[in-house]
């Protein structure tokens, strides 16, 4: 059956969600490659013609998508540090273990790379806005993780979360873990110990 001109406008509005669920899906797939890229690469060693490789796609649809490297690698982190928020949540409460387990895992696989983007942060405006976005979530997650324990006066909210966000950090992973070559469960329990050292002395 040809279409006539009542049939054929009914047309349009599908083919334009078709070609709309399409495209998310290529951006979808994009994105999901430069997350894992992100996970494995330093940021500079990353280039555009392997993201898109792996995505299944050519160089030009990765930059008409996002028009630059930077704004790729920015939509990836908003959504990986999504992921790692909402896995970071698991955690209960004022559960030191618990915390420190999350983090520790989380370091694991993204600990190296975080610390080889803290080495560019110079010399990169799209790594600097995304540590700085890192730093504010950490924070943020510290202060719901700990809420019950920090003080209600805000400077001294303020003393409590700067020695969470010490022991917690990345860089002490780092010390621990590479520099001192200590074990993951041996890290998990020097965290720990600092964390309720930090903690124990919330009031003072």
């Amino acid at each position: 059956m040809i279409p006539g001109p009542a049939t054929a406008p009914a047309r349009r509005p599908y083919r334009m969600v078709a070609r709309a669920e399409k495209r998310e899906q290529t951006r979808r797939r994009i994105v999901a490659a430069m997350k894992e890229a992100v996970a494995t690469t330093a940021y500079t060693s990353i280039r555009v013609a392997d993201v898109a490789a792996a995505a299944g796609v050519s160089s030009q649809t990765v930059h008409q998508h996002f028009e630059s490297k930077e704004r790729l690698f920015m939509a990836a982190v908003e959504e990986l540090g999504g992921e790692i928020l909402e896995a970071r949540r698991r955690a209960a409460v004022s559960d030191v273990p618990a915390v420190v387990r999350a983090l520790v895992e989380e370091y694991e696989r993204y600990g190296d790379v975080n610390w080889s983007m803290l080495v560019l942060e110079p010399e990169s405006d799209a790594v600097a806005a995304a540590l700085r976005v890192g730093r504010a979530g950490h924070r943020r997650w510290l202060e719901e993780r700990f809420g019950p324990w920090l003080p209600d006066d805000a400077r001294d909210r303020r003393r409590v979360v700067d020695g969470l966000y010490a022991a917690t950090d990345v860089g002490t992973w780092k010390l621990l873990r590479r520099d001192l070559a200590l074990s993951k469960a041996r890290t998990r329990t020097a965290m720990e110990s600092l964390v309720r050292g930090v903690l124990d002395h919330a009031g003072g």
